[in-house]
């Protein structure tokens, strides 16, 4: 069994211009493995203008980005170490 202590910092910022809300959710693994994801968030016309309801919507959107991301980085990362040696010897596939 392995055990690890690995540390992920999170930063977010967010913006709103015009009532157009942008979010970026940037990760950082202290080995300097990143990943960003990004979300936006647009008033209604007919709607009141709540900033922080347009932040949270851009924020779970970059969340949501940020985190297929890496579930694709991990599903890479799987495929690399348990496809077979070579490719084109299919008596190794499964």
């Amino acid at each position: 069994m392995m055990n690890t202590d690995d540390r992920w910092s999170m930063e977010v910022s967010v913006g709103e211009i015009d009532g157009e809300t942008d979010a970026e959710v940037r990760m950082i693994k202290i080995d300097n493995r990143n990943f960003s994801g990004r979300g936006k968030a647009k008033l209604n016309p007919a709607d009141r203008n709540v900033s922080v309801i347009g932040e949270e919507i851009a924020i779970a959107r970059a969340l949501s980005d940020l985190s297929h991301k890496l579930l694709h980085s991990a599903a890479v990362g799987v495929e690399s170490m348990t496809r077979p040696a070579c490719i084109g010897d299919r008596e190794n596939w499964h």
